[in-house]
C-alpha cells in the first residue's frame, strides 16, 4: 500500500483566495498542498471584469459586505488592505488603472493577476495538483487525512477555498458546504447574488423593446438593516433587467417583494413638468424625451394615449405629478433571477459565527479553515470580493504559519469520515 504524502497545509481550491493563501503559506517556510478538480487554473479570475479583473477596491470595508455576522469580515480586511495588495501589484509590475468609485482593474489582462498569485506560489514552492478531485476528508491524529484521486495526503491543516456555486459551467460546485456540513458546522442557506433579475414575461413585454438601453438610476429594495440602496447604471434586457444597478440590489432582494426605481435621479421630474407647463409648447411626450432617454419616454408614454400628445399647457397638474411619480418611484416585483448560471458571486455559506475572525479557523475542528467565498461573507459589485479573497487568505496563512511554531494541540474528532 502506498503511504500518504505528507504536508504541513493542504489547500483546497485554486481560485484568488486559495491561490493566495498558498503562496503565502508557502513563503513562511510551510509545506504546502494546493488542490483544484478543474482543469485550468482561476477560471473565474480570467473572465472577471471583463477581462481585466476587477481586483480590489481603494474604498473597501466592513460596510459594503453582507453576512448574517456583519462584523466577522472587520478584522481581516483591517489586516489586509487594498493598499497592500496594490503593493503587489506593483511589485510584479502590473499595469493597472482606477475606472470609478475606487474600483482597480488590470491595463492589459486579468491574466496578469493569474500570473502574479502563480510566481507567488513557486516563491513558496507550493505544489500544485490540479485537476485532482478530493473524495473524502477525515481527521486523524493531530491532523488530517484526505483521499484524492492522486492518492493519500497527510496534513495538519486543511483551508477550504472552494468557492460558492456561481457560474456552474468553470467548475463551482458545493464541495465546500458538504465539507463544512460534515464536521458539524451550519452553512447559511447559498443564493445567487449580483445577478439580473427576471419577470413575469406578459409583464415584461411593454418594456422588452428597450432591451440594450442603459441609463443611470437609483435602485432600492428592503427596510431597515436589510435596504439595500444604489445609484448607479441599469440595463434594460429582453427578459428583464441587469447591469450594475440591479447587480448590487440583487444582493439584497428577496423573494416575494419589490424594487423600487428612480429613472431620473437627481431630479425633481414632477416640479420640473410643472415648470414646463407654463412656458413650454412641445406636447407632453417630447417634453419628457428631454428629460429622459427618447426610447424610455416613448416607451412610458405609449400606454397614456393622447395625453402625450397634448401640448404642455393643456396637461393637468394631476396628470404630470402622477407621471414624474411613475418614472420616480416605478415599484415593480422580479419573478426572480437568472440563478446561479449568471451569478457573479454566491450569498450565504459556512456561518462565520463558527470561525475565527482572526484566523478563519473552525471553532469546531481545530486545523480546518474557511476562506473567501464559501464563508457567508458577500461584497459589493466593483472589486470587493477579491479584496475579501485576499484579505481572508492573508489572516489565514499568517495563522497556519504561527500555529507551525506552537505546540500541537490534540484534535478531538467531531464527525466521522464521510464521502465528498
Amino acid at each position: 500500500m502506498q503511504s500518504a504524502s505528507s504536508f504541513d497545509v493542504v489547500v483546497i481550491g485554486a481560485g484568488a483566495a486559495g491561490l493566495f493563501c498558498a503562496g503565502i503559506a508557502g513563503q513562511r517556510g510551510l509545506r504546502v498542498l494546493l488542490i483544484d478538480h478543474a482543469e485550468k487554473v482561476a477560471e473565474k479570475i480570467r473572465i472577471s471584469g471583463g477581462g481585466r479583473c476587477n481586483f480590489t477596491n481603494r474604498e473597501t470595508g466592513p460596510a459594503h459586505f453582507l453576512s448574517e455576522n456583519p462584523a466577522f469580515c472587520r478584522s481581516a480586511l483591517a489586516r489586509y488592505t487594498p493598499r497592500d495588495f496594490i503593493a503587489l501589484v506593483q511589485h510584479h509590475r502590473i499595469a493597472w488603472h482606477e475606472k470609478h468609485k475606487g474600483q482597480l482593474f488590470c491595463d492589459e489582462s486579468s491574466e496578469d493577476i493569474i500570473a502574479l498569485l502563480l510566481r507567488e506560489c513557486e516563491a513558496g514552492a507550493v505544489t500544485r495538483w490540479q485537476p485532482c478531485r478530493v473524495e473524502a476528508v477525515q481527521q486523524a491524529g493531530r491532523g488530517f487525512e484526505l483521499d484524492t484521486d492522486r492518492g493519500a495526503v497527510r496534513a495538519g491543516r486543511v483551508v477550504v477555498a472552494t468557492g460558492g456555486l456561481s457560474i456552474p459551467k468553470i467548475g463551482a460546485s458545493d464541495f465546500g458546504y458538504r465539507l463544512a456540513r460534515q464536521f458539524g458546522h451550519r452553512v447559511v442557506e447559498p443564493r445567487p447574488a449580483l445577478v439580473p433579475l427576471s419577470f413575469d414575461a406578459a409583464a415584461w413585454a411593454p418594456f422588452a423593446a428597450l432591451a440594450g438601453l442603459s441609463l443611470e438610476v437609483t435602485v432600492s429594495t428592503g427596510r431597515g438593516k436589510g435596504a439595500g440602496r444604489f445609484v448607479e447604471d441599469l440595463l434594460f434586457t429582453h427578459r428583464g433587467l441587469s447591469g450594475p444597478a440591479v447587480l448590487q440590489i440583487s444582493s439584497y432582494w428577496q423573494a416575494g417583494t419589490p424594487i423600487e426605481l428612480d429613472l431620473a435621479p437627481g431630479q425633481n421630474l414632477a416640479a420640473s413638468l410643472l415648470e414646463a407647463k407654463m412656458h413650454s409648447r412641445r406636447q407632453l411626450g417630447n417634453e419628457l424625451a428631454t428629460r429622459l432617454p427618447a426610447r424610455l419616454a416613448e416607451a412610458w408614454c405609449a400606454p397614456l394615449g393622447d395625453l402625450t400628445t397634448r401640448a404642455m399647457p393643456e396637461v393637468r397638474d394631476k396628470d404630470l405629478t402622477t407621471l414624474a411619480a411613475s418614472l420616480q418611484h416605478w415599484t415593480l416585483e422580479p419573478a426572480g433571477t437568472e440563478g446561479f448560471r449568471k451569478a457573479e458571486v454566491t450569498a450565504g455559506g459556512v456561518d462565520t459565527r463558527e470561525l475565527s475572525s482572526q484566523t478563519m479557523e473552525s471553532r469546531r475542528v481545530p486545523g480546518l479553515h474557511f476562506i473567501g467565498e464559501v464563508v457567508d461573507v458577500t461584497g459589493w459589485l466593483g472589486g470587493y470580493n477579491f479584496q475579501w479573497a485576499w484579505a481572508s487568505a492573508h489572516a489565514c496563512a499568517q495563522a497556519c504559519a504561527k500555529a507551525a511554531t506552537m505546540p500541537d494541540v490534540a484534535v478531538v474528532p467531531a464527525a466521522h469520515p464521510q464521502a465528498l
